[in-house]
């Protein structure tokens, strides 16, 4: 049996390129609205209180179609993502 080894920048770009493909091909895109639960995890937040305060300050963008039901543009997440990230040396 053949062991390849990969150090994690390798890896994980390799997992981006087989995720690309298998998107790629079956046509599937990521629905635009999140519910709070998903948003959380994809800006890795524990807190709904910390989503609150982003909604409140106008970072993100949300659609509130039912009283209770708050749903998060994925786009504007990214976006927000984006804004803080921080460039290597």
């Amino acid at each position: 049996m053949e062991v390849i080894c990969l150090d994690e920048p390798a890896f994980y770009a390799l997992i981006d390129k087989v995720v690309n493909r298998i998107n790629k091909e079956h046509g599937t895109k990521p629905e635009k609205w999140m519910n709070d639960e998903e948003a959380m995890a994809l800006l890795n937040i524990k807190s709904k209180t910390t989503l609150q305060k982003l909604r409140d300050e106008g970072k993100i963008r949300f659609s509130q179609p039912q009283k209770k039901i708050i749903l998060y543009d994925r786009a504007s997440l990214d976006e927000y993502l984006e804004q803080h990230t921080h460039e290597t040396f």
